[in-house]
């Protein structure tokens, strides 16, 4: 029963109260009963009396010891729930920050935007650095081709009847008279 008691104290500490509160009106009550039984000549039921308000001192604070475990748990279930939420608040930010640099990548036309976030630490953060130090990694998607390929172009106007008439020289066939 000790430890209970050690236990008892200590939780009443870590409340904020004093450690022996319950203690001392318990045994304020047996003392005033110890006396009141010297004077009054009647020790037992004085005793018997003081017993009682020392069991009811004791009972409350237990009562009051159970109330306090009942708030550190409850105060502990917060605890964790808002670090939870800090957690989850802290990771939401991190992400909203990946895809705000993404995006500004994208906007300073970055070829390749992964490459880029992963440079990006050695210039500052600083998009504008990273663009002049890195000018590889900015500009337009791929280069355009250049050079003739030997065919017209798939979007030239063509006469139908020249090629028509060269198609049919090619496979050997007399020309139409339309």
């Amino acid at each position: 029963m000790g430890g209970e008691n050690d236990g008892a104290a200590a939780q009443a500490q870590v409340a904020g109260e004093p450690q022996a509160q319950g203690d001392q009106a318990a045994q304020a009550a047996v003392t005033a009963g110890l006396q009141g039984a010297g004077a009054a000549g009647d020790g037992g039921d004085v005793v018997a009396r003081a017993h009682k308000d020392y069991e009811a001192a004791l009972a409350e604070r237990d009562a009051r010891i159970a109330e306090l475990e009942g708030e550190i748990a409850e105060a502990a279930k917060t605890a964790e729930g808002a670090d939870a939420l800090r957690k989850e608040m802290d990771e939401l930010r991190r992400r909203g920050d990946e895809e705000r640099v993404g995006f500004e990548l994208q906007l300073a036309g970055a070829r390749n935007v992964k490459a880029a976030r992963a440079l990006l630490p050695d210039h500052d953060n600083d998009i504008e650095k990273l663009k002049a130090a890195e000018p590889w990694l900015f500009g337009a998607g791929a280069p355009a081709q250049t050079g003739a390929t030997g065919l017209p172009n798939a979007g030239a106007a063509s006469d139908e009847g020249k090629t028509l008439k060269r198609w049919r020289s090619i496979a050997g066939l007399p020309e139409s008279e339309e």
